[in-house]
């Protein structure tokens, strides 16, 4: 076993060059074994194993300094610096971080989970290196994935003409976690295609130098004509006007070269991109055939079962559906339609879904558009992706009062994917933004009653959270209406106003108080804004106390939006603290935090005796 005696690279470069290939072997027997474990992000990191182990045996980290994009390839860089050991706690409580995290470790030079920013980051540490007289690499490393986000450009174009000497290696693989659209990725195909350029090339050189002096005129001749074909077609030429000094196309998988590229790469003064080309889930078939499929594993332990569906899945369902009625329908997403259950829709509404790739700022800028132009635009995206396009909610949207349903995916805790990507910020960041309007459902009935509303009633922007995982299928519930909410419990003694999953905790901790003669009412909140303000006053005339139960930090939550825009003073807020909060499966963060049943019991118990 060559991982095991790898502590930090340096133990890597003292490997024998014949053994790299039983070292990847390796490598990828390690990732497919514990990732299919832990899940996580597998074919990206497959792809990348050839990359890294060359990375690391050119430069010299941590004094180097390289910075990941998102950070789903980074997997194989954290067993290369010393963390192999504790490779099997990846995304597990308490274990390795899924991305690069510098508290983690001194390898990871920065912190990631979203795309398109390791550019700025890196020219950021570049430039902080130059002034102050220090002298190491620093290499941003993205996907072609990466290229769809808007911020990659804003910094390569303020690098390019920085002339501060900086690499970027560009991994295209042709995907980022779906199939990747846009102009740069037709152009980055067309690179790919005209490669072939260069073996017809090589073919007639050799065919030259056989002819002696006759074809020595002979490529002299063609030679002006040949480079200039190779620059328009070869050569990068978007990048090199930018101000970048273009190395491509280079196999991925090819240490060999890798290696001597990366060597001529360090010589050179002011910006480089290193464009390489990889396959991604190579070395495992499955993941090579469906790359896709296997960006991101799941645990077995969080699939759902056959007899429940998932809340991405029932909003896509019912999206569908309503879309067959109506042909002003459109969907929106970025690079997130699997994710977010739009696969069906795509497939029979072919031109009313716009996968914008990884550009959310763009994505809900657009949407404001086909509102303003007459469509009924529904976005479906990650709570934690949305919080990228703040300004634009607020200006493009919202501003100008336009009716776009916001379908708030993975809203509050997600678990193993951690600090970058649990969606606990929705609630403070839409609640203060007016004209917005903020549903919580729990059931499939409330779902599809809350989308409606928004399409056909709300004449205003609106935003319907929903987490990740089963939804309900119970019908039971009286119908939604919107600035409602729905008391599920009556109680006496404490009233818990719930959001969204909150719910199910909210039932459990009634349970466990009514054992301790403790009279707790559970209120379903549904429609956070507007909000049920008579309710409210209701039950703080009934009750001792009210409690707010949210998903969401409880700075700029929907307490706080509670004790801001009522006259209700005998409530206690609950949720999360003022702290990210780490990975680990989202029970177990629950339970840790004092936020299931049994702690949200505790803390209204406690809060009762102290009155």
């Amino acid at each position: 076993m060559f991982l095991e005696k790898i502590k930090s690279p340096d133990d890597l470069k003292k490997i024998n060059k014949q053994d790299y290939p039983a070292l990847c072997g390796e490598i990828r027997r390690a990732l497919v074994e514990n990732v299919m474990k832990t899940g996580g992000h597998l074919a990206s990191n497959l792809g990348v194993v050839e990359l890294t182990l060359a990375y690391h045996l050119v430069f010299d980290c941590p004094k180097d300094k390289i910075v990941f994009d998102v950070g789903h390839q980074s997997y194989v860089h954290k067993m290369l610096t010393g963390r192999y050991e504790k490779f099997s706690t990846i995304r597990q409580m308490g274990g390795l971080s899924g991305f690069p995290k510098p508290s983690e470790s001194e390898y990871d030079a920065f912190a990631a989970g979203h795309a398109s920013t390791s550019v700025s980051a890196a020219l950021g540490m570049a430039r902080a290196r130059d002034l102050l007289g220090e002298d190491y690499n620093v290499c941003a490393f993205l996907g072609d994935g990466a290229l769809g986000g808007g911020m990659v450009y804003e910094a390569l174009s303020d690098a390019g003409t920085s002339k501060t000497k900086l690499l970027v290696i560009l991994n295209d693989n042709e995907m980022s976690i779906e199939k990747n659209v846009g102009g740069m990725s037709e152009y980055l195909s067309r690179l790919r295609t005209a490669k072939k350029y260069l073996h017809t090339k090589d073919s007639v050189n050799n065919l030259l130098s056989k002819m002696g002096k006759a074809g020595d005129v002979a490529k002299h001749a063609i030679s002006t004509v040949k480079d200039a074909f190779k620059y328009s077609a070869i050569a990068g030429g978007v990048f090199e006007n930018l101000g970048f000094t273009y190395i491509g196309i280079i196999d991925g998988h090819n240490i060999e070269m890798l290696t001597k590229v990366f060597e001529r790469a360090k010589e050179l003064d002011g910006p480089v991109l290193i464009h390489t080309f990889t396959k991604k889930g190579m070395g495992y078939e499955s993941a090579e055939t469906h790359p896709e499929e296997f960006h991101g594993v799941s645990r077995k332990a969080t699939i759902i079962t056959k007899n429940a569906i998932s809340f991405s899945s029932a909003s896509g369902e019912i999206l569908k559906s309503l879309a067959l009625q109506d042909e002003k329908i459109v969907a929106l997403t970025a690079a997130m339609g699997a994710g977010c259950g739009l696969c069906d829709f795509a497939k029979k509404f072919p031109k009313r879904f716009f996968d914008v790739g990884i550009a959310e700022q763009h994505m809900v800028t657009t949407a404001a558009g086909m509102a303003a132009g007459g469509l009924k635009p529904v976005v479906a995206v990650y709570s934690t992706f949305l919080q990228r396009a703040y300004d634009q909610l607020i200006h493009d949207v919202c501003l100008q009062n336009l009716n776009v349903v916001f379908l708030v995916d993975r809203a509050g805790i997600v678990g193993e994917d951690g600090e970058t990507h649990q969606g606990i910020f929705d609630l403070s960041y839409l609640s203060h933004m007016p004209n917005m309007k903020i549903l919580a459902p729990t059931t499939y009935k409330e779902l599809e009653q809350m989308m409606k509303y928004a399409l056909y009633e709300a004449n205003s922007p609106v935003a319907i959270r929903y987490p990740r995982g089963a939804i309900s299928l119970d019908d039971s519930l009286p119908d939604f209406e919107i600035g409602k909410a729905c008391v599920v419990n009556d109680g006496y003694d404490a009233a818990i106003f719930a959001v969204g999953r909150m719910n199910k905790i909210a039932k459990s901790a009634v349970k466990i108080l009514k054992e301790k003669n403790i009279s707790a009412a559970h209120i379903n909140v549904r429609s956070v804004k507007p909000f049920d303000m008579a309710l409210l006053e209701e039950y703080s005339k009934k009750c001792k106390l009210v409690f707010t139960l949210e998903d969401n930090l409880v700075n700029g939550g929907f307490g706080s939006y509670l004790a801001v825009n009522s006259n209700i003073r005998n409530f206690v807020n609950i949720g999360w603290g003022d702290e990210f909060i780490p990975h680990g499966k989202a029970r177990e963060l629950f339970e840790k935090y004092g936020l299931d049943g049994k702690g949200v019991a505790e803390k209204i118990e406690n809060a009762l005796n102290n009155l």
